[in-house]
């Protein structure tokens, strides 16, 4: 019999923001999908109602698109085992759970929070696992009947056999769990919410997933999981933990360690290529494990399963900044244009859309500025000295204020205002030129006090490419004006 397609799920909750450690699952089910030429299924977990929200539901369908991931069923583009929202599917679970205590194979538990809180600490004392002592199992089906007809609270617990719960992970081997470790654990609360491990099993077999790949946080499910499976006498799916991503303190990535939400690194100017490649980075490796440079078309290419390590991932900014650098230099002018110019208009430097005038002088600004950046957000600070000049640092004062920079400074002042038409980098360089025979100054000693007259700082990206930016700027209609040289050297002038 020929093998099925594989199919595999993610299943996030909308309870928050989508964080790196469930993008790169997402991302590992989608490449495992593409790779195998599988299906990539969405599914919407928001049977915790309290915490669910419509807007993270909205925000991690747009991160994940952004990212590049698509689907072939999911809750807004339907498929064959609809719905796909776990809020809407409490009908199927209600029919499974009394399929379930028909069968005998879970029974209502009628234990108050108190007796079981009881439970709880004599197992403690007694140095015991803390799991539910199965009391409620010894009912006949006519007292539970009874008791609830009576209208007594209770929940559903599955009866779970006395033998051990095993399952093989394609990532860390055979893994067992003693029954007993895991009791008679709830599958319907007695609010008549089912639990997680419940719904997620009873989706993923009727969904006929044949493989679950997630975080290691889930290891612990899977052993509840397996005894759900047998209870319905349900073939399982294949099994992948993926390891846990650690800050740079190897302690688990939290919000401690900078940004961990796509939409963060969306909102810095990460591009989507290359925080998926990193992503695919954090826990796997390619044959011969030696390249770290992936198109999203050879990561589908590459992709093995057997591939990913358990070994916890340690997250590295200055590797995503890199790769960050080396997609920027792949991507088209076009491209980038689109995606630095919101960084602009933010500040109303830019206007939301223009003429080819300034897409032109934009397009320029980049080809200077971008090889300085990690992040497309850093753009405008790099860039801040078109449109204002900072307050001088006190080196830089002091450097202005030096005999030598004072008559530099001055020399180069007089130039400028002799001048009548706009400044171009041959002219620039031959006032230059004269200001070096006239003041005897040469070298950084000459360009440094004009530098910082123009821009603010005595370092920066060389003359003949930034004259254009200041000139051809002002001549533009932009929300907020770009010095000219002229304009400049008045502003210095002016200054106490």
């Amino acid at each position: 019999m020929a093998n099925p397609i594989p199919r595999v799920r993610f299943a996030p909750s909308p309870t928050g923001m989508l964080h790196v450690g469930n993008a790169r699952t997402a991302l590992y089910n989608w490449l495992f999908a593409r790779h195998n030429g599988g299906e990539f299924v969405l599914r919407i977990e928001d049977t915790d109602v309290e915490r669910s929200e419509a807007r993270y539901e909205t925000q991690l369908i747009e991160d994940l698109r952004w990212l590049g991931l698509d689907w072939s069923e999911g809750p807004e583009t339907g498929g064959p085992y609809a719905p796909y929202r776990q809020s809407e599917r409490l009908e199927i679970y209600r029919d499974h759970t009394e399929r379930l205590l028909n069968q005998d194979k879970a029974y209502r538990c009628f234990c108050t929070a108190e007796e079981l809180e009881q439970e709880r600490q004599l197992a403690l004392s007694q140095h015991r696992t803390q799991v539910y002592s199965g009391k409620c199992r010894a009912l006949t089906p006519a007292e539970a009947t009874a008791r609830a007809a009576a209208g007594a609270p209770f929940a559903v617990r599955l009866a779970v056999p006395d033998t051990p719960l095993r399952f093989h992970d394609i990532v860390r081997g055979d893994v067992e769990f003693a029954s007993e470790a895991v009791g008679d654990f709830i599958l319907v609360r007695s609010s008549g919410i089912p639990v997680y491990n419940y719904v997620v099993t009873i989706d993923d077999a009727l969904m006929k997933i044949t493989h679950v790949i997630r975080g290691d946080d889930h290891i612990s499910n899977t052993p509840r999981q397996v005894a759900i499976y047998q209870a319905f006498d349900w073939g399982r799916p294949q099994f992948a933990h993926l390891s846990t991503i650690l800050g740079s303190d190897r302690e688990r990535l939290s919000k401690r360690h900078g940004a961990t939400s796509v939409a963060s690194f969306r909102e810095m100017g990460i591009l989507p290529e290359a925080l998926a490649n990193y992503l695919a980075l954090l826990g796997w490796g390619a044959e011969g494990g030696t390249r770290e440079t992936f198109t999203r078309d050879e990561l589908i290419a590459e992709f093995k399963l057997e591939r990913v390590t358990p070994s916890p991932a340690v997250f590295d900014w200055d590797k995503l900044h890199w790769l960050n650098r080396h997609v920027i230099k792949q991507t088209p002018l076009p491209e980038l244009r689109a995606l630095a110019w919101p960084f602009f208009a933010k500040r109303n430097w830019l206007p939301p859309a223009t003429g080819q005038a300034v897409v032109e002088w934009f397009d320029h600004l980049l080809e200077l500025f971008l090889p300085a950046v990690d992040q497309l957000q850093q753009l405008p600070e790099k860039a801040a000295a078109l449109w204002l000049i900072p307050e001088l640092s006190q080196e830089d004062a002091a450097l202005l204020m030096s005999e030598t920079g004072k008559k530099v400074a001055d020399a180069f002042a007089a130039k400028v205002r002799a001048e009548h038409g706009p400044m171009t980098p041959p002219r620039f360089k031959e006032l230059m030129n004269e200001v070096k025979v006239e003041t005897g100054v040469k070298g950084k000693d000459l360009f440094h006090p004009v530098r910082i007259i123009l821009t603010g700082v005595h370092s920066g990206p060389e003359f003949d490419k930034l004259i254009p930016l200041f000139e051809e700027g002002s001549r533009l209609d932009l929300p907020a004006h770009v010095l000219s040289v002229r304009e400049r050297v008045e502003l210095w002038e002016r200054k106490p």
